[in-house]
């Protein structure tokens, strides 16, 4: 088969939280950069706010990949320039310490100082807390019932700038106010001079002689000495597979995390109105020792009549009450861990929630419904089975969503225990690195993207043989 062919110094797979962020850092550094994607470049002008439409614009699947297990869990993810930036709800925390503590302890991970990666993609994302003024009545309901019962409680860190509230954050921002990686990264990769290529389905990386020679797509030859593959937690295993660049290890497309979370709904006598205001803005950590966090979470009627656990007439009337209506959803730090098969070249995913994780949906629903009742909640909805109470709910009685996946291509130290070491440089392949979710060795407790973001600018600036600028040198080179 003819393709064409292009030659760069680095080619970039995926642009999202991971690729994005390399693609961006290594152009501006000087390196030659060509960025493919799959998915398409999505214009924000077209965003409607329409759940369906949103849906099948700008997830893959039309949001619909689901795991294999007890339970099935759905796992939305984003497609396109931006991948799941652009569609997540823009929860932006730093790894918890104890977490990176637990990296080097348990995966030989020393040495790894994410603090001026962090500070600057916060700097570059205009990370900031949540403004309480649009923050919405909905997380006021949630902060009212943790302030009433003592449990420790705060806004969330987002990367939006000038955030109206519209309430549609999955549905992609109707008003531009998320910095996406892809309304923020790429621009700045293409300002630097990186070839930004859509609609590239990528085939296989190609290796010679231990080391990296170039990437193909169905149509394109990339001739390139070094490759950062960021094609997400899900699709790295599948290219490295296919590539046969799975490694001896064993340990690739293993050890699969998901934060796999739920919701319940409230009956309030008050007015709510779900659709205004910040979505995931509050969050309550009272819990998070136990691997408990609950989140703000909410949406348009649309939204809202997919997500009740009622059906019927009791759905009829709960409906009936939207703008009285509250939500507020349960994310669990998983033990349990799934893996990514590849049949027939397309990715299959196993999970089954373990009984330690069962449990902790069973406290953290209890504990859900005691909130809701605190902030004085009419009726509470929790997504069980009817006449199920939580401390009875098994695995196959939860209804689980997931957008947190993790660990498939993990970093270790040992190249028998992971498949990239803590440089995010593939233990068998030279010139190869991953950079998305997939590296991320455990859960994080917290929602990841700062966390991928951080790795990245790490890897970038590795490649680079530079420092990651600080704060004083921003300022300096600006004046």
């Amino acid at each position: 088969m003819s393709r064409a062919r292009l030659t760069a110094d680095v080619c970039v797979i995926g642009a999202g939280a991971g690729g994005a962020v390399a693609a961006a850092e290594l152009a501006e550094g000087g390196a030659e950069v060509v960025l493919l994607e799959q998915g398409p470049r999505h214009d924000p002008s077209a965003f409607t706010a329409h759940p369906p439409e949103m849906l099948a614009r700008l997830y893959r699947d039309g949001g619909q990949t689901v795991t294999l297990g007890a339970p099935p869990i759905l796992l939305p993810l984003g497609r396109g320039i931006g991948g799941t930036t652009l569609v997540n709800s823009g929860t932006c925390f730093r790894t918890p310490p104890q977490v990176l503590a637990r990296w080097e302890r348990e995966f030989g991970l020393e040495g790894l100082v994410l603090d001026p990666a962090f500070a600057r993609v916060e700097r570059t994302l205009s990370i900031a807390p949540v403004d309480p003024a649009v923050a919405g009545r909905n997380a006021e309901v949630a902060r009212r019932g943790a302030a009433a019962l003592g449990w420790s409680h705060g806004w969330l860190r987002r990367n939006a700038r000038g955030c109206v509230g519209s309430g549609v954050c999955a549905f992609g921002c109707p008003t531009g106010a998320k910095q996406d990686v892809g309304s923020v990264y790429v621009p700045r990769a293409q300002a630097a001079g990186a070839r930004v290529i859509t609609g590239a389905d990528v085939r296989r990386i190609v290796a010679a002689g231990g080391r990296v020679r170039g990437v193909e797509t169905r149509d394109l030859h990339v001739a390139a000495e070094t490759v950062v593959l960021a094609a997400g937690t899900v699709h790295t295993p599948v290219l490295l597979r296919r590539s046969r660049l799975a490694g001896r290890s064993g340990q690739l497309g293993r050890n699969l995390s998901l934060h796999p979370a739920t919701a319940a709904f409230a009956l309030m006598d008050e007015a709510v109105d779900m659709a205004r205001g910040i979505p995931q803005s509050l969050y309550v950590d009272e819990f998070a020792d136990e691997g408990i966090v609950f989140e703000g979470v909410a949406g348009p009627p649309a939204y809202a009549a997919a997500s009740l656990p009622l059906s019927g007439a009791r759905h009829a009337a709960a409906m009936a009450s939207y703008k009285r209506l509250a939500q507020f959803g349960l994310m669990v730090s998983d033990s349990s861990r799934g893996r990514v098969h590849v049949v027939a070249g397309r990715p299959l995913i196993r999970y089954d929630l373990d009984p330690a994780d069962v449990a902790k949906f069973r406290a953290g629903l209890a504990r859900l419904e005691q909130l809701f009742l605190a902030a004085g909640a009419r009726e509470v909805y929790l997504p069980l089975p009817p006449g199920r109470r939580p401390h009875e709910a098994t695995a196959r009685d939860l209804k689980l969503m997931a957008f947190h996946p993790l660990g498939t291509a993990r970093a270790h130290r040992d190249p028998a225990q992971g498949v990239v070491d803590g440089d995010l440089r593939h233990h068998e392949v030279e010139g190869l690195h991953v950079a998305d979710g997939s590296v991320v060795p455990s859960a994080l407790g917290v929602n990841p993207q700062l966390t991928i973001m951080a790795l990245a600018t790490r890897l970038a600036f590795g490649l680079l043989g530079r420092p990651i600028p600080t704060e004083e040198a921003a300022s300096a080179c600006r004046s």
